[in-house]
C-alpha cells in the first residue's frame, strides 16, 4: 500500500512528503535501520577496520597528554603554592590555538593530514622526552613548565584540524557523528586514565617525570599507528575552499555564530576542574593532590556518556540542553561541601560536555557543508581549544581573587545562555535549527 503511494509524494505538501517518505524509508529498511541511527557511538568502530586503529592510537596519545596535564598542574602548584600559577601554565599550552588556529587549518590540508599529524607527534614527543629529562634532573621549574606548554600548544594546535581531516577521511558521511563522538571519547578516556597514572606515582611518591615519559611514548606509538592506517585510507580529494575566509563565513551565517559560541561555552564550562581543582581541596579539607581525581571524573563521565544510546538527531536544542546540565554540574562541583559530591558533579560534567561538543561538531559539519567544511571546522578548532587560555587566566586569577566558588559560578553562567535564550526566544530556535520539513529531512539522512 505504501508502495503505490509513492509517485504521489511530489504532489504533497513538503511537510507530508517528507513524513512519507521517512514511513518508506523505515519499512525499505526495516527496523534495524532506525536502530543503527540511535545506537551508541561505539558502532561505528564495527567494520571500519581503520578507524578502529586510529582510535586505538589516539587513546593511547590522549592518555599520555593527561598524564603530562595533571603532572604539571600538580607541579605548577608544588612549585608556586598559586592558582594563578596554574592558570599560567593552562594558558600557554592553549594559546597558540587562538592565535595560529586559521594558519594551522590551512597547513593541515595543504600539507594533507598524514605529513602534519606525524610532524606534530614527533614534536610533542621530544618536548616531553625533554621535560621528562629536566625533571629527573631535578632543573624543572615553573617556567620551564609554562616553556613545554608552549611548545606542546603549538604541536596541538596544527595537530587538531589535521585529526578532524583523518576523521572525515576515514568514516563515510553517515558515520561522521557517531566518529566525532569517539574522537571525543578518546579524549576523554585519556582524560580519564592518564590522570590515574599520575595519581599513582604521587601515592608511590615516585617522580612527576614519568608521567612525562609515558607522554612521549604515547606519541611514538600514535604515530606508527598513524602510518599504518594513512597506508590504506583514501586520498583526500583536493578542494579549493576558501579555507581563509573561515571567519567570514561565520559572520554571515547566523547559526554557525551561535554553534561556535555554543562550542566556546562547553571549554570555558569545564575549565574549573582542572585549574581550580587544587584549590578547591583546601575548602574541602583534603591534600591538593586530591584534585587528579577531579579529572579523573571527569574523563570517566565522558566515556560513560558515550555507551548511552542517542534517541535525537543533532539538533541546536539538544546542545543547549546539555549545555545547561554541564552547568549545573559544574555549580554542584564548586559549592558541593563533600569531595565524593564534587567527584559526581565531575562525572555527570563529563557526560555533558560528550552531548554538547559531538552535536555542535557534528550540526557544524552539516550545516557546513563539504564546500565550506574546511573552512568551518578550522574555525571550530580556534573556537574550541582558542577560548581555553581566556578560561584558564579568568579562572586563575579571579581563583586568587574571589575564590575558586564564585569564579566557578561566573564561568558556567555563558553554558547556561542557550537554553535560556530557547526558553524566552522560540521564533529564534525555529530560524536556526530549521523547519519541521528539514528536521525530517535531516532524519532520514
Amino acid at each position: 500500500m505504501l508502495s503505490r503511494l509513492a509517485p504521489r509524494v511530489r504532489e504533497m505538501p513538503m511537510h507530508i512528503a517528507a513524513f512519507v517518505d521517512t514511513r518508506l524509508d523505515r519499512r525499505r529498511f526495516g527496523i534495524k535501520r532506525v536502530k543503527e541511527i540511535r545506537g551508541t557511538p561505539w558502532h561505528v568502530l564495527r567494520g571500519n577496520r581503520g578507524f578502529r586503529w586510529y582510535f586505538l592510537g589516539s587513546a593511547t596519545s590522549d592518555f599520555g597528554t593527561w598524564a603530562q596535564n595533571s603532572a604539571q598542574v600538580l607541579l605548577a602548584y608544588q612549585l608556586a603554592h598559586s592558582v594563578l600559577t596554574v592558570g599560567l601554565v593552562t594558558f600557554a599550552q592553549f594559546t597558540s590555538p587562538l592565535l595560529l588556529g586559521r594558519g594551522a587549518g590551512v597547513g593541515a590540508y595543504r600539507l594533507g593530514a598524514r605529513p602534519t599529524l606525524l610532524g606534530t607527534q614527533f614534536a610533542s614527543a621530544s618536548t616531553a622526552a625533554a621535560l621528562a629529562g629536566l625533571d629527573f634532573a631535578r632543573l624543572l621549574n615553573a617556567w620551564v613548565l609554562i616553556a613545554g606548554a608552549i611548545i606542546s600548544g603549538l604541536a596541538f594546535t596544527f595537530a587538531l584540524p589535521a585529526r578532524n581531516i583523518t576523521v572525515q577521511r576515514l568514516v563515510s558521511a553517515d558515520k561522521l557523528r557517531p566518529a566525532y563522538a569517539m574522537d571525543s571519547v578518546s579524549y576523554n578516556l585519556g582524560r580519564a586514565l592518564g590522570p590515574v597514572l599520575t595519581m599513582v606515582l604521587v601515592l608511590l611518591r615516585i617522580s612527576f617525570a614519568w608521567a612525562f615519559t609515558a607522554n612521549a611514548a604515547s606519541f611514538i606509538v600514535f604515530s606508527v599507528i598513524l602510518w599504518v592506517v594513512n597506508m590504506h585510507a583514501e586520498e583526500e580529494p583536493e578542494r579549493r575552499s576558501k579555507v581563509r575566509d573561515g571567519f567570514r563565513i561565520a559572520c554571515s551565517d547566523e547559526r554557525i555564530r551561535v554553534l561556535l559560541f555554543m562550542v566556546a561555552a562547553v571549554t570555558i564550562a569545564d575549565d574549573p576542574i582542572l585549574v581550580l581543582g587544587p584549590a578547591l581541596t583546601k575548602q574541602l579539607h583534603v591534600a591538593p593532590q586530591w584534585s587528579g581525581w577531579f579529572i579523573v571524573a571527569l574523563g570517566a563521565g565522558t566515556v560513560c556518556g558515550s555507551f548511552r544510546r542517542s534517541k535525537h538527531q543533532p539538533a541546536i536544542r539538544l546542545a543547549a540542553t546539555a549545555l545547561a546540565a554541564l552547568a549545573l554540574c559544574m555549580l554542584i562541583f564548586v559549592f558541593a561541601p563533600v569531595i565524593w559530591l564534587s567527584c559526581a558533579a565531575a562525572l555527570g560534567a563529563g557526560a555533558s560536555c560528550l552531548v554538547a561538543n559531538s552535536v555542535t561538531r557534528a550540526v557544524l559539519a552539516e550545516h557546513a557543508g563539504p564546500e565550506r567544511s574546511a573552512a568551518v571546522m578550522a574555525v571550530w578548532a580556534v573556537a574550541w581549544a582558542g577560548s581555553k587560555p581566556f578560561a584558564s587566566l579568568v579562572d586563575g586569577a579571579l581563583g586568587s581573587w574571589i575564590g575558586p566558588q564564585w569564579t566557578g559560578l561566573i564561568l558556567a553562567l555563558p553554558a547556561l545562555a542557550p537554553l535560556l535564550v530557547i526558553v524566552l526566544l522560540p521564533e529564534l530556535v525555529v530560524r536556526l535549527g530549521g523547519t519541521p520539513t528539514t528536521e525530517c529531512a535531516e532524519y532520514r539522512a
